[in-house]
């Protein structure tokens, strides 16, 4: 089922320069790494018995240059390795003679000492230069209530972020390296007592066998350890906010982050959970019931709204009233072209704009979207190559696609309306009931870590249902869902929460 696994590795029989034998001599490694243009190695001084290995684009220059070189004098040339480990105010110092782990410090901006009387073994310092942005705005997610932090591609910044935000011993961070090449840190986070064993155990285990030779982003590991990998639907949500990760890991869920990538994964995940936006929790619950209703209708509308107009239009015009069919009549009187053709026309027409925007510069990308749209839009109809009618119906069609708060599925959106079409082509409108039919029977087989994918609809979890398609009060959401199995099932006692009765006088 994973084909990156180690079970069945992507490549059995290739040795990467990670992967050298222990029998390599370290005088080997040196002279691997000074092919790198950026790597020095010097003897400190002529008297001095003390040689310098560092990688000058991974290390802090200033932390190389007061806290390590005023310690190798020449007045100190028979200081050993351990007392100048004693001497040097650095924190994370070590004294080994392993090739592989001399390496592995090295390339993550450790500065190795080696002296004369033993060129087998080196003093590790640790003096690692942390090039980061700062944190920013949420780009993907972003929200007019609520907090206004992102996360950033620095890994040790963003387990800063949810520390904050859950400051308990409890919250466990185990850290593992993936990527034959890359080396990637990644980091699995839960906390202990609420998240269940059997999630913990199935997240960290599938990354552990991953065997791939590079891990760049989240969306990478996301792909290796979903439970099928064949489905366009996202089984893991990505998320770019440390309060959204916070709040899940509350609930007993899994989060994932990935050195270099500003976005983290959680999951086990439900389908109603990508049509939730985090900011509904920062609103009264009436009021984040009904946007999220307005969601469900408009990804409702957007996958099926195109499809209806060609089923109708090709095999069931007797339902249209007849108001309405003179003026789609009068519309499509000039068109050459069949309803299929011509909604093909426009929803790819709407895919190239939308591409057009994404990858683009910003302000130029912005421009384009707006100005193409309606040029291109105005330009089809007044040469007949497309109605009005269905011009209006695909551009509020991509406008209700825009509602869906994580972008994953926005894209899954964007992709399943084209089958839609062609089966109501084909078989009209009972081709649009096969289609969903289809759909519907392939989310009931997914499963997100292996938990059900249409939970708390399928199976149906009534006390799961208060903050799913609606979200209910605060005070009676003191379960965790039973999604998650979580050995901690009580958030809070409900009595402790119920409301006083008011006086008379007040």
């Amino acid at each position: 089922m994973f084909p990156f696994f180690k079970k069945e590795p992507a490549f059995p029989q290739q040795k990467t320069a990670g992967e050298k034998n222990e029998d390599v001599k370290l005088e080997d490694l040196l002279k691997q790494c000074k092919l790198s243009a950026d790597f020095t190695s010097y003897r400190y001084s002529q008297s001095s018995p003390y040689y310098i290995h560092y990688y000058k684009t991974l290390v802090d220059v200033n932390v190389l240059h007061k806290h390590i070189l005023p310690f190798l004098t020449e007045g100190q040339s028979n200081t050993s390795l351990f007392e100048l480990q004693e001497i040097l105010p650095i924190d994370n110092t070590e004294i080994i003679s392993n090739v592989l782990k001399i390496q592995e410090r090295l390339m993550s901006g450790y500065v190795a000492v080696q002296s004369e009387t033993n060129l087998n073994e080196v003093l590790l310092l640790s003096a690692v230069s942390l090039e980061k942005r700062a944190v920013s705005l949420p780009e993907v997610e972003y929200s007019v209530v609520g907090p206004k932090e992102a996360f950033v591609e620095s890994l040790d910044a963003n387990l800063n972020l949810i520390r904050k935000r859950l400051p308990i011993p409890e919250l466990v961070v185990e850290e593992m390296r993936a990527g034959r090449l890359s080396k990637t840190r990644i980091a699995v986070l839960y906390i202990k007592g609420i998240a269940n064993e059997d999630n913990i155990q199935t997240v960290v285990q599938r990354i552990k066998d991953i065997d791939y030779d590079s891990i760049l982003d989240s969306s990478m590991i996301a792909q290796i350890i979903s439970d099928n990998n064949n489905s366009p639907f996202p089984q893991m949500i990505d998320t770019e906010r440390p309060d959204r990760v916070a709040g899940v890991l509350s609930e007993g869920k899994i989060t994932v982050l990935v050195d270099g990538s500003p976005h983290a994964l959680t999951g086990p995940t439900t389908l109603v959970e990508f049509f939730s936006a985090f900011e509904d929790y920062f609103l009264s619950w009436p009021i984040a019931s009904i946007f999220r209703l307005v969601r469900l209708f408009a990804v409702f509308f957007s996958v099926i709204s195109t499809a209806m107009y060609v089923g109708v239009l090709t095999y069931h015009y007797e339902m249209i009233p007849q108001n309405l069919l003179n003026p789609l009549v009068a519309s499509r009187s000039g068109v050459p072209f069949p309803p299929i053709l011509e909604a093909i026309i426009l929803e790819l027409t709407i895919e190239l704009l939308r591409e057009a925007g994404a990858r683009l510069p910003t302000k130029i990308g912005q421009t384009i979207g707006i100005v193409g749209g309606i040029v291109i839009g105005t330009a089809a109809v007044q040469a007949g190559l497309t109605s009005n009618v269905l011009l209006i119906i695909v551009a509020l069609a991509a406008l209700a696609s825009f509602t869906t708060p994580v972008y994953q599925m926005g894209n899954v959106i964007r992709l399943i309306r084209f089958p839609f079409i062609f089966a109501a082509q084909l078989f009209g409108l009972i081709g649009i009931a096969f289609c969903f039919a289809y759909f519907l029977g392939h989310l009931l087989k997914l499963s997100s870590l292996g938990r059900p994918y249409l939970a708390p609809v399928y199976p149906l979890r009534l006390k799961d249902l208060k903050d799913s398609i609606f979200r209910l009060p605060m005070y009676v959401q003191n379960k965790r869902p039973l999604q998650m199995r979580s050995p901690a099932p009580d958030r809070f006692q409900p009595k402790a929460h119920k409301k006083v009765k008011r006086d008379i006088e007040e």
